[in-house]
């Protein structure tokens, strides 16, 4: 089994937040795709689901970091350290949820840039055409939100940015289980 198991927690790592983050919004009438951040489901005072949107951030962000040193470092080493680093913010993101205002901010927003540094690094390193459209994704989603090109709550650009990551970080696992075991049907 051996490293083979680290594969296993980057996908738990990469898909455990974004099912906590669908219970929340399930259990928050209020949470809006219009004016809200996701982060604002971690308010610990303003928000019921605040543990359970900031366990999977703490415990996605930890498997994220497990993988990335013990998987993804053989592969692709300064992608692994980018991604690691996303990974520890998107703890902090959940240690230091909005009641810390500025600190918040700053995790935040070092977490999506270390997302797509990962991603336009692990493009030139692995030469994945995924990765490359991940970070371009994400960069335009964030420019034309900032931009004001379009209407929306700064969830989806995180949710967009977020997710386009999340591809090529599928793939990544999914190659690596296929050479681990070429015979087995993913």
């Amino acid at each position: 089994m051996g490293r083979r198991i680290y594969l296993y927690i980057g996908l738990v790592g990469a898909y455990f937040p974004w099912l906590t983050i669908g219970i929340s919004i399930l259990y928050s009438p209020w949470f809006s795709w219009e004016k809200n951040a996701l982060s604002d489901l971690g308010h610990a005072v303003k928000s019921d689901v605040a543990p359970i949107f900031n366990l999977g951030l703490v415990l996605g962000g930890l498997f994220i970091v497990l993988y990335s040193v013990n998987s993804l470092i053989f592969r692709a080493r300064l992608s692994s350290l980018l991604l690691a680093v996303a990974g520890f913010n998107l703890q902090l993101v959940g240690v230091f949820d909005e009641v810390y205002g500025v600190l918040h901010f700053i995790v935040s927003v070092v977490f999506f840039l270390s997302m797509l540094l990962s991603s336009i690094i692990y493009a030139l390193e692995k030469t994945s055409r995924l990765a490359l459209a991940s970070f371009t994704i994400g960069t335009l989603t964030w420019i034309t939100y900032w931009s004001k090109l379009y209407h929306s709550g700064i969830a989806v650009p995180e949710t967009i940015s977020s997710l386009a990551c999340i591809a090529w970080l599928t793939e990544d696992i999914y190659r690596s289980l296929k050479a681990v075991n070429p015979d087995t049907t993913y």
